[in-house]
């Protein structure tokens, strides 16, 4: 399958609150840790490319059973592993201080879907799944006061690569280290929901740390999809698959571990966990590909993008 396009995972790490201060004292040269060493890998924060060589396999895809831990594990390591190789394909289109919901190209200066720019200054908010930063540091532009958080060391080392002095946090999305009612405003773009065995988990985290009326926005693969193969080609619009099938997709290794997973849930599965993590659903939102947007990302292109829906963005507000 490997629909996601944005970095984002889940790992059982248990919450530790973190003053909103002490991570804005550490923002322009660390990244925060919460109750963990650090990972044994270079530090940089220079703008040159950083780029890591890694043992090439190939993995076995399947579709089976992934618990919380497995997933974790898995995604974990996924991203640390191809951070540089997204990063060096997909910057471009994502740029160092855009907010692009998804590879349709919607833009949340257009979209607005946390509200209009104006009243972002001085918003407190989270971004789960934050790869490299580069919707925090829009945010930042707007006056916003955002923090980056992403369980992949790897990705955040970009975001410390690229700069703009936002706050990078590592850790769990389903144990966020903030104490409740910090933020206004959260927001993921493709980060954890589409790869977490437990997105109620995650929605109640992000339920927990929301103010009240705060609205929470987050992208994810179209639940469609599942039911086409995942190429960008014509034969990616013949439905091979039941659409029902929530059992995992799973790359896997020689001996059986996960290596990368994504978990599928149908539309009413996903309104029904917003409902369950507490929140009120406002608004979702199915990208139309745009006529300027020529590339192929992965299972998105063109041809696909003008029948089918790729994207499914639910807007969600807490009580």
């Amino acid at each position: 399958m490997r629909e996601g396009p944005h970095p984002g995972r889940n790992a059982p790490y248990p919450a530790q609150d973190v003053s909103l201060e002490a991570v804005w004292a550490l923002k322009t040269s660390a990244v925060t840790r919460p109750g963990r060493p650090a990972p044994k890998c270079p530090q940089t924060s220079t703008r040159e490319p950083i780029i890591q060589e890694h043992e090439p396999f190939e993995p076995e895809a399947t579709r089976r059973a992934a618990d919380v831990t497995e997933s974790t594990r898995a995604n974990r390591g996924w991203w640390d592993r191809n951070a540089d190789d997204y990063q060096v394909e997909h910057g471009t289109f994502l740029g160092d201080d855009r907010f692009v919901w998804c590879p349709e190209g919607l833009d949340e200066v257009e979209a607005e879907l946390l509200g209009p720019p104006e009243e972002l200054k001085g918003k407190d908010v989270l971004e789960i799944g934050a790869g490299a930063a580069q919707c925090s540091r829009w945010l930042a532009a707007q006056g916003a006061r955002p923090v980056a958080l992403d369980l992949s060391h790897r990705q955040l080392q970009h975001a410390l690569r690229i700069g703009g002095g936002v706050p990078l946090v590592e850790a769990d999305a389903g144990a966020l280290p903030f104490a409740d009612g910090s933020f206004d405003l959260a927001c993921s773009a493709y980060g954890a929901l589409p790869f977490v065995a437990d997105p109620v988990l995650v929605l109640r985290e992000v339920h927990r740390v929301l103010r009240p009326h705060g609205r929470f926005v987050f992208s994810v693969t179209h639940p469609v999809r599942w039911a086409f193969p995942d190429e960008p080609g014509p034969e990616g619009l013949s439905v091979t698959a039941s659409y029902f099938d929530r059992t995992p997709y799973v790359e896997q290794d020689d001996e059986g571990r996960a290596v990368y997973v994504e978990h599928h849930r149908t539309v009413g599965d996903r309104v029904r966990d917003v409902v369950a993590g507490g929140f009120r659903l406002v608004d979702l939102v199915e990208p139309e590909w745009p006529a300027w947007n020529t590339q192929v990302w992965g299972g998105w292109s063109p041809l696909r993008g003008k029948l089918i829906p790729g994207t499914a963005i639910f807007v969600c507000e807490r009580g």
